[in-house]
């Protein structure tokens, strides 16, 4: 049985952008590795001892949706389809595309092999981009575009309007991550993190969260398919050969990078690095059942003329996997 602590992070409103920085679209994930560094930097903030190796001794998943009600009602917790093409029937394939996330009840069916959607039992089980038996609002975390201008600094040039898509979260509904490892750490960060923020735009209230904590178990299957619920950086050409020796193979992967997010470096860019999405499909030398960690934390800190960076900037690209039955 894996158990695994949850983080669970209720917001008031929030924007998460990508490597292109479209302000105009919100992601609806977070993810590992940008949760990581926010982590690693609130813990930096209050004089913890940075580690050599940028491990502080927990993984991570990303930051899933979850559903809840009220703050004594029970979470409806969503984990993401796999990608498993083969795991609908062909007449279902088109109707069950748009469906992103499943329950837990759901995905724990799903990574032991079973069919969610045969004949027709499953439609008033479909809601928007969920599958869940419970009630829920479909629309319980929505978007919103604002306009807004960006104003010169030296006042030399006009103001120039842009669009921000802000995300919002009803009832006690948000985002939530489960952990493994010396947790306690990542609890200490929260503490600091709640009041600064995740996200992008939090000088104007974006990101701040109140955190609660939970835990998840999951009967996990014995296989030698296993699929990642954090982002993933492999640790060697070797071991990215060894995943891929599987018929059941299937990935998709997104450059990763973004902005320097310390005071006076912030008109740079880190370095970009290539990652493996969240629900990729990978083989593994043998048959396992319980959950493990692969993956590197790498280092993003750029070479930029005439200025000095003395810290390394992280990338953790240790991931969470799980066995699955395909």
């Amino acid at each position: 049985m894996a158990k695994f602590k949850v983080f669970k992070l209720h917001f008031t409103s929030l924007h998460l952008g990508d490597e292109r920085a479209d302000y105009d679209k919100s992601n609806l994930v977070y993810h590992s590795d940008s949760m990581y560094a926010a982590i690693t930097s609130a813990l930096a903030k209050v004089g913890a001892k940075i580690p050599e190796d940028g491990s502080f001794g927990f993984s991570i998943s990303s930051l899933f949706p979850y559903y809840q009600k009220e703050k004594d009602s029970r979470p409806v917790y969503f984990l993401p389809r796999l990608l498993r093409t083969d795991a609908f029937e062909p007449k279902n394939r088109k109707m069950v595309k748009k469906i992103a996330w499943l329950d837990l009840p759901s995905f724990k069916k799903h990574i032991h092999g079973e069919n969610l959607f045969v004949g027709n039992s499953h439609l008033c089980k479909m809601k928007g981009d969920y599958y869940t038996e419970e009630i829920i609002e479909e629309n319980f975390i929505t978007s919103r575009v604002n306009p807004r201008v960006t104003i010169s600094r030296d006042g030399l040039e006009d103001t120039r309007p842009f669009y921000m898509d802000r995300l919002f979260f009803k009832e006690k509904s948000g985002l939530y991550f489960l952990a493994t490892g010396h947790t306690e750490v990542i609890e200490r960060a929260l503490e600091v993190l709640k009041d600064e923020g995740i996200g992008t735009d939090r000088t104007i209230g974006n990101g701040f969260f109140d955190v609660e904590m939970d835990h998840i178990e999951m009967e996990l299957p014995k296989s030698d398919t296993i699929s990642n619920l954090s982002m993933f950086i492999p640790e060697s050409k070797e071991q990215l050969e060894g995943l891929f020796g599987t018929e059941h193979l299937a990935y998709q992967f997104e450059k990763r990078g973004g902005w320097i997010t310390d005071s006076g470096l912030n008109t740079f860019r880190k370095n970009n690095i290539y990652m493996f999405d969240e629900g990729c499909l990978f083989g593994h030398r043998d048959k396992i059942d319980k959950e493990i960690v692969l993956g590197k934390v790498v280092n993003l800190k750029p070479t930029i003329e005439h200025v000095a960076i003395d810290h390394p900037i992280f990338r953790d690209g240790r991931a969470l996997f799980i066995p699955v039955v395909i």
